[in-house]
């Protein structure tokens, strides 16, 4: 056992020595205290608060350590959670019971549904939030988790042990060491440090070492990834300034209201907390060509925008949006931050200029004349590690049974964190128990799109998750996340509630009974268009339709169609959300087949299995190249599919990579069996070569 710094001199780290390790919360607290633990999880932000909950529910002790209990559930950058491509990935989470989608409608204050005017498959759910209310309610959430104990304390260190042979690895992780030289042991490590591995904030040409600001950064973390042999990168993100409510000039502004009524986020919610009358609108405004002038003319006076670290490309700042679109007004979105805040966050105004250059800015566009800037916008620069490190369990090729979540891993965003957070909490609590890990490949989850393109293609820049990422987005859509994902949640990791799942079931049954039901009510669409004159079914000619086939016309919804046949079909307008979900089935019933039959061709190449314990480098019965030898080493996928989306790996390596294991596997299969002849062998590789 050893602590891959040693006795070296160690980095001064956010707390004195004796708040470390002496302040000490749980949702567990009858629980005698022990430095030892199943899952220790470092970092409080999205990310680690979903991890360490998933741990605890899947039934492992669990330690979250944080530099500051006060900043759990803190939302650093804007004050909303959700979007196109992003709403999906909260479904997700909640369907395996995570937290943010359930902490979101306990406190948002402005609920809208994105992309309404396209299909539902790409409809975003959206809320902007009450920063305060969200903070209070993830803490009591995450303090009152059973097996949880939450710590104040800054890790410096991992304690390291030989690997376990049956896995691959240079190293296994038993613990971690925190500043104060406390050790803390652990079955599992998550690492979700977000912006702190020698995280450095930015303002004009002032640059200081903090994770955000008011927080010191991780540097001796860092190091020690870094001396483990890790592949390090380095990003840059910002935020905008906040400006005074009560200085903004929102009477000439376009208004925006939220829907009515609300949608939730979490499956087992019917609504929000907040009525659409009570909730506060968004206003929009726009640049204009003397904010150019402005960010043009200092350029100089700005090292954030001069570095060559990689900012993100889709939530860029607006110097990168003036440098990169020039001569174009771009939109200026003025949310609230909460019910009771004086704050109004300028969405799309990260900025990093000087901050009388910021307020002078500001005061340029339209509204903002007489605005009063509170805070300045700010860059943040940190520390990445290459996401094609890790596994599709989120677990590292280099260290066993230590897992990376959220940002460390290239990524941008609060759901994103999320996303990956709950992934690692489910495995690390799965590795302790020895069992195999919850995977999801990326036919059956935006999360698993997202986690397949980091572990196979990489980044280097802020990932973000959209919906034009994911081949069959049609399937996997934000209504259908329960049915994708909780039952597997239930039954494979046990990180779902039983509450949760008797929903997911009802709703599975439900939803099955009234497809049946509408396939097997059948008029002449003469009658149809009687009994519904409002549609615009075609009485020229008479057919047969189904229900079902009906509820397809855009102006057709489960209510008039009940109208229409109030028995059997009435029952099934009495939950809205089946009620939205049955005509949703509709609407995707035909395109729906076809793409089953592509995600099952997919779903055959993701069966094939790669050894675990390949050796790419030195493997000699195979012919690749040492260019995709390298690549295949690096990334290590674990499938025949995933080899095949590494950029550079050809389709004959993967011709050939497929002969090989299959041969391996029929002559591993022929030690127990009569064994195939040579010629045999031959003729099942040409056949499959052909197929490929």
């Amino acid at each position: 056992m050893f602590c891959i710094r040693g006795c070296g001199r160690r980095v001064a780290a956010s707390l004195t020595k004796q708040h470390l390790a002496s302040v000490r919360f749980g949702g567990d607290s009858a629980a005698p205290w022990t430095p030892h633990f199943d899952v220790v999880v470092i970092g409080g932000g999205h990310a680690g608060t979903e991890a360490a909950a998933a741990a605890a529910r899947c039934g492992s002790r669990t330690l979250l350590l944080t530099h500051r209990v006060d900043t759990i559930g803190q939302m650093s950058c804007n004050p909303s959670f959700g979007g196109i491509g992003k709403g999906h990935l909260m479904r997700e989470v909640d369907a395996l019971d995570g937290l943010c989608s359930r902490i979101c409608d306990q406190s948002g204050i402005h609920y809208k549904v994105l992309n309404r005017r396209k299909g539902p498959a790409v409809w975003g759910l959206r809320a902007q939030i009450d920063r305060k209310l969200y903070k209070q309610n993830m803490q009591k959430e995450i303090l009152n988790t059973p097996l949880l104990t939450v710590q104040e304390g800054a890790v410096e260190d991992l304690i390291l042990t030989e690997p376990e042979p049956e896995h691959t690895g240079k190293y296994r992780v038993s613990g971690v060491v925190l500043a104060d030289g406390s050790k803390v042991y652990a079955e599992s490590v998550v690492l979700t440090t977000g912006t702190f591995l020698r995280g450095m904030i930015v303002i004009g040409l002032e640059m200081h070492p903090a994770g955000r600001l008011g927080d010191q950064p991780a540097i001796g973390l860092a190091q020690t990834l870094e001396k483990l042999g890790f592949v390090v990168g380095r990003l840059k993100t910002g935020t905008p300034p906040r400006i005074a409510k009560e200085s903004v000039n929102f009477s000439i502004l376009n208004k925006q209201t939220p829907d009515n009524p609300s949608i939730p986020f979490s499956f087992i919610n019917q609504t929000v907390w907040i009525k659409p009358e009570d909730q506060l609108p968004c206003y929009l405004t726009h640049t204009n060509p003397r904010v150019d002038e402005i960010v043009l003319e200092n350029l100089h006076l700005n090292c954030h925008v001069k570095e060559t670290t990689r900012g993100p490309r889709y939530c860029p700042s607006i110097e990168s949006k003036v440098l990169r679109f020039p001569n174009r007004v771009h939109q200026v979105w003025l949310e609230p931050e909460g019910m009771d805040s004086d704050l109004i966050y300028p969405q799309g105004l990260s900025v990093t200029l000087p901050a009388e250059l910021q307020e002078k800015m500001i005061t340029c566009i339209r509204g903002l004349e007489n605005a009063k800037m509170i805070q300045p916008g700010y860059g943040v620069q940190y520390d990445y590690m290459d996401p094609r490190q890790i596994s599709p369990s989120l677990e590292t090729h280099l260290v066993q049974r230590l897992f990376f979540a959220g940002q460390i891993n290239g990524t941008t965003g609060y759901e994103e964190a999320a996303a990956q957070g709950v992934i690692a909490g489910i495995n690390a609590s799965l590795r302790v128990r020895h069992k195999p890990p919850f995977v999801i490949s990326r036919t059956e989850g935006y999360i698993g799109v997202l986690i397949d393109d980091l572990t196979t293609l990489g980044t280097n820049e802020p990932y973000r998750m959209f919906t034009s990422r994911a081949e069959f987005r049609l399937s996997l859509r934000p209504d259908n996340a329960d049915s994708r994902l909780t039952f597997r949640g239930y039954k494979e990791a046990g990180c779902v509630s039983q509450q949760r799942y008797e929903r997911a079931s009802w709703m599975k049954s439900s939803l099955e009974e009234g497809i049946s039901m509408l396939k097997s009510i059948e008029f002449l669409s003469t009658k149809w268009k009687n009994l519904i004159p409002e549609s615009s079914i075609s009485s020229g000619k008479s057919l047969p339709l189904r229900a079902l086939d009906v509820l397809k016309y855009e102006e057709v919804d489960m209510e008039l169609l009940a109208r229409a046949v109030p028995e059997p079909l009435k029952k099934y307008t009495q939950c809205r959300e089946l009620a939205e979900r049955l005509k949703i089935e509709a609407t995707y019933e035909s395109v729906l087949f076809h793409q089953q039959q592509e995600i099952k061709e997919v779903q055959r190449d993701e069966a094939l299995q790669l050894p675990k314990d390949l050796d790419y480098l030195t493997l000699k019965d195979i012919s690749l190249s040492y260019e995709v030898r390298e690549k295949l080493h690096f990334s290590r996928p674990q499938t025949i599919g995933a080899a095949s989306r590494i950029p550079g790996v050809t389709a004959a390596a993967i011709v050939n990579l497929l002969r090989f294991v299959k041969t391996t596997q029929q002559r591993q299969a022929a030690m127990n069996r009569v064994p195939k002849t040579d010629q045999q062998l031959h003729d099942t590789d040409r056949l499959e070569e052909s197929q490929l």
